[in-house]
């Protein structure tokens, strides 16, 4: 599923020539720029490089596509894996917390009173 969301986004994003959409879908070492740098490409081929299924295949190999996967060094910046089955048929992953901002803190203003109930 994920596949073919991504290809509607590159395919969106692409110019069309004259002879129309090249629907062309990769996920090796040719694979548009655009797909390799989505969160679903990185949520799905996350520690993909260090595992070997075959051992006449190199690490990375994605047997469904038959090509090795073209960024066997994924990494991940928003979210974090929780949880993946033995078979890598469900990938469930958290969101982290956001480290990067600084604590907005509010200004109180005579307006910010809380309001006295009535009785």
């Amino acid at each position: 599923w994920y596949q073919r969301r991504v290809r509607e986004a590159v395919v969106s994003t692409q110019s069309t020539g004259s002879s129309g959409i090249n629907a062309e879908y990769r996920v090796d070492s040719r694979a548009s720029k655009i797909l390799m740098e989505s969160l679903m490409y990185k949520m799905c081929y996350y520690r993909f490089g260090e595992v070997t299924v075959d051992h006449r295949q190199p690490a990375g190999f994605d047997r469904t596509r038959d090509a090795v996967i073209g960024d066997k060094n994924v990494k991940l910046t928003h979210v974090e894996e929780a949880f993946t089955t033995t078979n890598w048929l469900v990938r469930i992953y958290k969101v982290k917390k956001p480290g990067n901002r600084n604590e907005v803190k509010k200004h109180k203003s005579k307006k910010d009173k809380p309001l006295k109930s009535r009785k």
